[in-house]
């Protein structure tokens, strides 16, 4: 068993937003939880509150990866939550490079993590593996392709585990929010301001909305797999039809 007989839940993307309020909803509903991100000081912060353990992880780093996962003897619970949006150029002006970035950290990067933890989780004997998506990955909007485009593979790889691992001890859970107001918008529009602008006449979710519907998810019965969940603030009705007062 874990430190204090606690179940290990491992959250990635943990040092801010849905990741850190996930880790402290994960703490208090009785796990022990594993937080890593680059921002490892952030990390060791909520650590202290929650009695868990920080570590530093990149997604994008391969070995990064590798040595994240040797340091965690066992795990029941994967949190893929890592992951990020640059840029709202339409496909002729698009960055190739914030393509690149946004493939690395949300598609490869939840590749990365969900082989490194696979053998503790069928050694759990009860694992489970939470993947944040996107509205985003259920639709596409203009100016949008590159986030859409990573979020909709990142999507094909958390559903095609279904049925890949059917008959496992493996639960599998897709979390597609809407608009949640974090960090997100800042990093990617490079603005506060403009970021602030992007919440502005609406009531958007907040981490913590997320992160509770990620511990009711992994707190249900073993036999009981919620494969797909989709939250949407009220005034949201899909990826660009929002009522704003």
């Amino acid at each position: 068993m874990t430190a204090n007989d606690r179940p290990t839940a491992v959250v990635t993307g943990a040092s801010s937003g849905i990741g850190a309020a996930t880790a402290r909803a994960l703490g208090a509903a009785g796990f022990h939880v594993v937080l890593g991100a680059r921002r490892v000081e952030r990390c060791e912060e909520i650590a202290k509150e929650i009695d868990g353990t920080a570590l530093s992880l990149d997604v994008t780093d391969r070995e990064s990866v590798r040595a994240f996962a040797d340091a965690v003897p066992e795990a029941k619970l994967l949190v893929n939550n890592a992951g990020g949006a640059k840029g709202l150029e339409p496909v002729a002006d698009a960055d190739e490079d914030d393509w690149r970035w946004m493939w690395e950290t949300n598609v490869a990067g939840t590749l990365r993590l969900t082989q490194a933890f696979l053998p503790k989780l069928r050694a759990s004997g009860d694992g489970h593996i939470v993947t944040v998506t996107s509205i985003a990955a259920l639709d596409f909007y203009d100016n949008g392709a590159g986030y859409t485009g990573a979020k909709h593979a990142q999507a094909m790889l958390h559903r095609t585990l279904r049925g890949e691992l059917l008959g496992e001890p493996i639960r599998i859970t897709e979390i597609c929010p809407g608009m949640v107001e974090t960090e997100f918008s800042q990093v990617r529009l490079g603005d506060a301001e403009k970021a602030a602008k992007v919440y502005e006449g609406l009531t958007p979710l907040t981490a913590d909305d997320v992160a509770d519907t990620i511990v009711f998810a992994a707190t249900r019965p073993s036999h009981v797999n919620l494969d797909q969940i989709v939250l949407k603030p009220r005034d949201q009705a899909s990826g660009t039809r929002r009522h704003r007062r």
